[in-house]
């Protein structure tokens, strides 16, 4: 049952005003990581249900994505078929990452708001998230690790999106580029007709963050070959519409939000950005 793996902040009431909220939290923490958004949620929308996950914390949370897209995602559907309104989930750092996997992969979960709060969309190149989980290792050369069987046994090597290795990017990753439609693959249609089912997508996201790199990832932009930094608009993702984030944004569905001075590890803990940037949302 989902509830043995999610926290359960509110007992669900008939009379609702609002969708539940799954929350999915980031790469070496946890659900306490996310309980002052759960809490603060529950403040200022009383009687919502809020789903905290709980699985693969700490050291787990290194585990492969499409493990925790598969093992998360079965939890959120049975969440999913308890509410058929529908759900609001939010995803924290990796954590948005693994609920765009879920909402791409699972035809039955039934997600009205997705909102990615400082998530590595379109990948990650940076020293400071790097040194997160292996000290040491330099960006420049962790292609040589992520790029191999042994480094796509690892999350961040799942999502490690080297702007000077793209050959070997495309040919060792068995995550991103596959769920951003880069490469293709039989669930290629699926990824991009599951997303459009959104009524809303909210890519949150700031200059100050200083680990997601580019901090533009967050909101589906990245470096060209050259490290310059390509924005969303000009990115083939968003160009040929690869999964619906054109789509999206023609109706109306797409909302690209920039917050300066907030640090990555500031996000989930700062009221005012929930009461700021996640409740207006939230339905």
């Amino acid at each position: 049952m989902a509830l043995w793996f999610f926290t359960l902040f509110l007992f669900i009431s008939p009379c609702l005003s609002y969708k539940p909220v799954v929350l999915i939290h980031g790469v070496m923490t946890g659900s306490g990581s996310m309980e002052m958004i759960a809490h603060r949620i529950q403040e200022k929308h009383p009687n919502t249900t809020v789903y905290n996950c709980n699985r693969f914390e700490s050291w787990s949370s290194l585990e492969t994505m499409w493990h925790q897209v598969l093992e998360i995602g079965q939890d959120v559907a049975n969440i999913s078929l308890q509410h058929p309104e529908g759900i609001n989930l939010i995803g924290y750092s990796q954590g948005g990452l693994i609920a765009r996997g879920i909402i791409q992969t699972f035809p039955n979960v039934s997600v009205s708001t997705f909102i990615s709060l400082s998530s590595p969309q379109a990948g990650q190149y940076g020293a400071g998230f790097l040194h997160l989980v292996f000290p040491g290792l330099l960006k420049e050369s962790a292609f040589e690790l992520f790029y191999s069987r042994v480094g796509q046994h690892t999350s961040v090597g799942n999502y490690w999106n080297d702007p000077y290795h793209q050959p070997l990017y495309e040919n060792y990753s068995v995550f991103l580029p596959y769920i951003n439609n880069h490469l293709e693959s039989p669930k290629t249609a699926d990824f991009k007709s599951n997303l459009l089912r959104l009524k809303r997508l909210v890519l949150i996201g700031g200059p100050d963050d200083n680990v997601i790199t580019p901090w533009q990832s967050s909101q589906f932009g990245y470096y060209d070959a050259n490290e310059t930094v390509i924005e969303m608009h000009d990115q083939p993702i968003y160009k040929d519409d690869k999964i619906g984030l054109k789509s999206l944004d023609k109706k109306g569905k797409l909302h690209v939000v920039t917050v300066p001075g907030v640090n990555h590890f500031s996000w989930h803990m700062n009221v005012s950005i929930v009461d700021d940037y996640l409740l207006p949302y939230l339905d």
